[in-house]
């Protein structure tokens, strides 16, 4: 298992109340996506555990278009990839970000 943490300067907070969100199931390629609030309005750390050792440069190119792209400050990201594409891992930090903006029911 390889792990990776990316610390970046995000350039607005996550919108929303919610503290905290899960997408994603490990398993048949693809990730689990837990997102809780809890850093400074500035920063977003993403922590990477995955099974496909190599990647870092594409884990990081995809986690900065991430933070460049959607309000990602406070936020503190872990992620548990079985294999997923970088278009998947896109879709579930998008998917999360937007959990956390929903209102709690």
């Amino acid at each position: 298992m390889e792990k990776l943490s990316f610390t970046m300067k995000a350039t607005s907070a996550a919108a929303g109340t919610r503290d905290r969100a899960i997408v994603g199931v490990v398993g048949s390629g693809n990730l689990e996506v837990l997102i809780e609030r809890r850093l400074p309005a500035d920063i977003c750390k993403i922590d990477v555990a995955t099974a496909a050792h190599g990647f870092a440069a594409v884990w990081e190119a995809v986690i900065d278009d991430f933070v460049t792209q959607r309000p990602a400050g406070g936020l503190h990201i872990s992620i548990n990839d079985g294999g997923a594409r970088p278009d998947m891992v896109s879709l579930r930090l998008a998917q999360g970000v937007r959990l956390l903006e929903e209102r709690e029911s």
